[in-house]
């Protein structure tokens, strides 16, 4: 069922808090790596406050010290895309709220936006151009993410943070987006405070021509934070080459400060909770995505920052797989955009 996966920590990293192009870096909430071109694309999250919404693209040195030892040498930003609506206009303040970011074979960018539902901002999931930062289509979303007359849709600031692309096959090939919402929809919230948070994830398929097709939606349970912890959600989604199988990013924090852990997930036979109007109450006939802790960062002993971006990256000087996190400031001088690398492994 699960691949024989293993993390090993190498290095971290702290991006320096700095203007680029008159625009204020950071908030990095996404992250993705073009192999073809050795980049980093960068999402912010600003809501048009500090600066227009926006991603960078950044460039990683990496150096192997003569005792074979891999440090991160620098992560800096080479260029910056102004994110505009389908009008070709800039976002106004709280016009979007970017959280996801994904490369498709077709050289366009995905991004998810979180919305604001108390201020009736929607949330989406949007192609948009890579080199102008134009959206050209919205992806569509069911109702039931929606707010609406009946208590239903994403909660505050709980919205789409994670989305990932499954890029096998030719570039002109259909492809598979993924995302999910951040903590359980309204209508979807249990009563008790002990049990997981009850999330959607959805499955979309997109074809050269033609609207995006949702394909299915499924549960995942997000694990229990203990009480002191103020914030816990699901920030973040991988795709890995087998089809089927993903990581995810769940990130905590509370007085004793950031936690993240992460998980191989499995699809497998995962019920279709499409036409499951609510997840509240009994589910034991729901069989949710199949999750198992891969690493705790806990266990690192270093200090967290609010970690919210995940990517494979290039290879290491000894050949070896990478995985990068990214951590996001929320433009607070006490907190840090931070850069984690590890190794993966798959043990045969």
């Amino acid at each position: 069922m699960f691949r024989n996966f293993s993390l090993e920590f190498i290095d971290h990293y702290e991006i320096p808090k700095a203007t680029y192009e008159n625009t204020l870096v950071g908030g990095l909430s996404a992250i993705a790596y073009n192999r073809e071109q050795d980049i980093f694309y960068v999402l912010s999250d600003d809501q048009s406050k500090y600066s227009p919404a926006r991603f960078y693209t950044f460039k990683l040195k990496v150096k192997q010290t003569d005792d074979a030892q891999i440090k991160l040498e620098s992560f800096e930003p080479q260029n910056v895309t102004i994110l505009l609506d389908e009008n070709g206009k800039q976002y106004q303040p709280g016009g979007i709220d970017p959280e996801g970011l994904a490369i498709s074979p077709r050289n366009t960018i995905f991004i998810s936006s979180e919305g604001n539902p108390n201020q009736e901002v929607k949330p989406f999931i949007a192609e948009f151009e890579l080199e102008t930062g134009k959206k050209l289509a919205d992806i569509r979303l069911p109702k039931r993410y929606l707010s609406g007359a009946e208590s239903q849709g994403i909660q505050q600031n709980l919205g789409f943070e994670s989305l990932t692309i499954n890029r096998t096959g030719l570039p002109e090939d259909p492809f598979r987006v993924f995302s999910a919402t951040e903590s359980a929809l309204i209508q979807d919230e249990s009563l008790a405070a002990e049990e997981q948070a009850r999330i959607r994830f959805l499955h979309y398929v997109i074809n050269p021509v033609g609207d995006p097709v949702l394909v299915a939606e499924h549960l995942y349970l997000l694990e229990s934070a203990p009480v002191e912890v103020i914030s816990n959600g699901l920030t973040e989604l991988l795709a890995l080459p087998t089809e089927g199988y993903f990581l995810s990013l769940e990130r905590t924090f509370g007085f004793e400060g950031a936690g993240a852990k992460l998980f191989q997930v499995v699809i497998g036979n995962a019920t279709d909770t499409t036409n499951i109007a609510s997840l509240r109450g009994n589910i034991s006939q729901v069989q949710p995505l199949r999750k198992k802790l891969l690493f705790d960062l806990a266990d690192l002993g270093i200090d967290l920052d609010n970690l919210e971006g995940m990517t494979t990256g290039p290879r290491l000087p000894d050949g070896s797989k990478s995985l990068l996190l990214i951590s996001d400031d929320n433009f607070n001088d006490e907190q840090i955009n931070q850069l984690l690398l590890f190794r993966l492994v798959e043990n045969k």
